[in-house]
Order: C-alpha cells, then structure tokens, then sequence
C-alpha cells in the first residue's frame, strides 16, 4: 500500500535520507521510530508529495506520491508534526472548512470524534492549548474515514488519558483494516498498537521488523544478588556487559544476549543468593540501536 524504494534527500553534513527502503502492507500499523532529526518528518513529506525525491521512488496504492498528490489525498488522513491552522478561525469553522474542502456530506463521524476527545471546538484556534490544538488536528485527520493515514508524532501535546484514547482509536481503525504509518517518540503506543517498526537513524534504516520480533530479539537482563560487596565486584569486573547498582553493592545488573550457557558458568564458584530478570521494553531495544552494539 505504502512504498518506499531507495528514497534519498541529502542536505549535505549528514542531514537528510539515504537509500530508504521499506513498505506498509494494506491494513497494516507501522511504528516509524528514531529521535528528532533522524529523517522521520523528511520520509512523511516526501509521502504527502511536499518534497520531490532527488534519487527513489516512493508510492501510496501505486500513486506517485509527488507526481499524483491530488489522487492521494482523497483517501489519506494526514497529521503533521507542526499543525498549521488559520489562527483566526474558530475549531468549527476550521472543521466545517476542512470538510467541505473533502466534500464531506455526512458529518456524524466528525461529531463523534469529537465527543471521543472530549474537544471544545467552538474557541478561536489562536486562544487554544497545545493539547487542543492536536486534538482538532487528530479529528481532522480520521473525520473522512480515510483509507491510509499518516501521522507524525500524534500524541505530542496530549494528556495520558488522551494517549489512551488515541490508542483505543488506532485500534479500532485496525479492525476496519485502515492502513497507518505513524511516527512517535511513544514506545508503549508503539507496542500497543503496531504490526511492524521501523527504526530510523542518521537517515538510515537501522532495523526493520515486526515489534513481536524485535521484542523477541532483545537482550535478557538479570540482576545478580551476592552474599558479599567483594564477590558482586569481583563477578563484575570479570563479566563483559555489567553494571555494579552503586546503592546495591552486593547487586550485579548483567546483559545476557543469546543463550544463557556461558553467564551460568560464569557464576560457578559464586555465592549467589538470587538471580532476578529485569523487564525490559521496546525502549530499551530502541536504545540498543542507539547506544549499544548497533552504534557506529
């Protein structure tokens, strides 16, 4: 549904895209991950048709996404990062503008969305929040029962009940089999609501792969308790990938990647007086392509 091939944008010192490959399956959920500046927002505006690509190619329904934007944008939802709205109307009168512009006939859905975030459209938009501000952007984006949306960062600015009920929305948009690319900097709305992820860094692609996968993939921590401070230093200074916990001194914090043979064998002749697990999240795997073994 959503094709990307080879999509590169170079702004010259690093910035930009390079050699992007990916795709987003018809009613599929892809999280789009990577902090500010990674090329999040560039990989969007080239799918909303905004930038024409310098090398690549990049398709919506097998659209051309810069040469057939008018096509698209009949049956896309889109949210920006930066919303720009027209300060001076009211949320209603931008709504109602946003509506006929799609030639929308029925409204219920927008009055529904609208009840669903508990938004007060009726204020002048230059007196609104931050938070009310993306909620009027997020009804905007789903009001026309779009087939494919595309949404950066769309809980930026919303209270964690909001987030909830925006991932309430994203599932049900699952159900009906509408195909979603969404960047964000939320790891448990990621989880919660993605098939597949995307892990962008320097304006590359870093890692690829279904969130079940790359939960599976993870490294196990443990956290090693020793009978003595002298033992929990000794183990860590001769275990590669640990942490002595400073306020724990008899604690070990160790990163186990694979199979657990070798660390086993490595407390023999311990006094070890429990081993726990650590929970780790998609966070911490995100990280791990950002500070650990997959930093270059």
């Amino acid at each position: 549904m959503i094709a990307i091939e080879h999509l590169t944008r170079d702004y010259g010192e690093g910035r930009g895209i390079f050699d992007l490959s990916f795709e987003v399956k018809k009613g599929e959920v892809f999280g789009y991950l990577g902090p500010n500046g990674a090329g999040k927002t560039t990989t969007i505006r080239h799918l909303m048709g905004f930038l024409k690509s310098k090398r690549g190619t990049c398709a919506i329904d097998g659209l051309d996404c810069f040469k057939q934007a008018a096509e698209i944008k009949e049956f896309l939802g889109y949210l920006p990062g930066e919303i720009a709205f027209f300060d001076s109307m009211t949320g209603v009168e931008f709504l109602n503008f946003m509506a006929e512009m799609r030639g929308m006939k029925d409204r219920a859905k927008m009055e529904k969305l609208i009840r669903f975030f508990d938004l007060n459209p009726k204020g002048k938009i230059r007196k609104m929040s931050k938070g009310t501000k993306q909620k009027l952007g997020l009804v905007s984006a789903f009001m026309h029962d779009p087939g494919v949306l595309i949404l950066d960062e769309p809980t930026s600015g919303l209270d964690p009940l909001m987030q909830n009920r925006f991932i309430r929305l994203i599932q049900n948009e699952k159900k009906k089999g509408t195909t979603i690319l969404m960047s964000s900097h939320s790891f448990e709305e990621v989880e919660r609501t993605c098939d597949r992820v995307g892990i962008i860094r320097a304006g590359k692609l870093a890692a690829l792969d279904s969130v079940a996968s790359l939960k599976a993939e993870r490294h196990k921590i443990y956290q090693v308790s020793f009978a003595t401070a002298k033992e929990a230093g000794d183990f860590a200074a001769r275990c590669t990938g640990t942490r002595l916990l400073r306020e724990h001194p008899q604690l070990v914090e160790v990163r186990v990647a694979g199979r657990m043979d070798s660390f086993l064998k490595m407390l023999t002749g311990y006094h070890v007086m429990a081993l726990d697990t650590v929970s780790q999240d998609l966070e911490d795997i995100f990280m791990q392509y950002y500070g650990g073994k997959h930093h270059a």
